[in-house]
């Protein structure tokens, strides 16, 4: 009984403050060649895959940010390659290449779906009739019935790659999955948290 009323607890407090962003990976993909990446002094470029350029700015800005914070330059490609010519593979790489990028990080949402689900109903505590005071008076407004509601969950997968450019190789890959991303920068951010601690597990961060 106590641990139901906990998950409504957590629950409602989700709904309260609009969202709880959870981000787990569903695969990931390390090169078996790669070594540890030496970011402190280089260059990454940051790249976000998307037909809105709105969007895309955004986010390559908060991506340039999560990777300066972890002691390389990150650059928000979109400062370097005008959005009439991101596409254009030749000139992109003689512009990476002309401004010294040591790498790039990669991210395009693969998908997007919201859940729904229901939350059953429960008592938190056995009734106590006997007594008005000292009795039920107590009990009721501590034992007030939880209904059964239904909530909806926002879910967007989003596929990060990680290149050496110097190597021109993929260095280190990974599907992600994450639950009511409340906005575009925190979003980012728990996505940069959670792709830098896994590439540590892998091996390819100190």
């Amino acid at each position: 009984m106590k641990e139901n009323l906990a998950r409504w607890i957590v629950a409602l407090a989700c709904v309260l403050s609009f969202s709880c962003s959870t981000t787990e990976f569903v695969s990931t993909w390390r090169s078996p060649t790669a070594q540890p990446l030496r970011l402190a002094g280089t260059k990454v470029v940051a790249v976000f895959m998307s037909k809105n350029e709105s969007i895309r700015r955004h986010a390559e800005d908060a991506m340039a940010r999560e990777i300066t914070k972890r002691g390389a330059q990150g650059v928000a490609s979109y400062t370097v390659i005008d959005e009439r010519l991101i596409r254009d593979e030749k000139f992109a790489r003689s512009a990476f290449e002309r401004l010294g990028f040591a790498g790039s990080v990669v991210m395009r949402v693969v998908g997007s779906q919201t859940q729904v689900y229901y939350q059953p109903s429960y008592w938190t505590a056995y009734p106590y009739y006997g007594h008005f005071w000292g009795g039920y008076w107590g009990w009721g407004w501590g034992s007030v019935y939880a209904p059964g509601y239904l909530e909806t969950e926002k879910v967007v997968s989003v596929e990060t790659l990680i290149y050496s450019l110097r190597q021109d190789q993929l260095v280190w890959a990974g599907v992600s999955r994450t639950v009511d991303p409340s906005n575009l920068d925190s979003f980012i951010e728990e996505l940069a948290g959670a792709i830098t601690d896994q590439m540590k597990s892998d091996g390819l961060l100190p």
